[in-house]
């Protein structure tokens, strides 16, 4: 998805603006809210939102569910966890992200 698409129109806040916050620790729809005001109009960006906020890496299409298991299991590098589950073997945009999960566990 370009990081310039505009998900939620209200308040202008784009794919890039909502994996920003998840680099910056946001996993829910309230810390998403929180960071960058999407979803808190009219709310019709809010299954959009869901979307990106399930997936690590868009690329290989593995949830970040996936990359916190891989860690629990022991992966503890962006590499480890590339290895277990395809993240970040690709166009290597989500490596801030798995690096995050990686620190915070979640």
């Amino acid at each position: 998805m370009p990081v310039n698409r505009i998900i939620c129109n209200c308040k202008q806040v784009s794919y890039g603006d909502i994996r920003k916050a998840m680099v910056e620790g946001a996993r829910t729809i309230e810390e998403i809210q929180e960071i960058t005001g999407a979803g808190t109009g009219c709310g019709n960006c809010i299954k959009d939102i869901k979307k990106i906020l399930a997936l690590a890496c868009g690329c290989n299409k593995v949830s970040v569910e996936a990359v916190v298991n891989a860690v629990k299991d022991g992966a503890d590098t962006v590499e480890k966890v590339g290895e277990a589950t395809g993240a970040g073997t690709n166009c290597g945009k989500c490596k801030v992200l798995i690096q995050n999960i990686i620190d915070t566990k979640k």
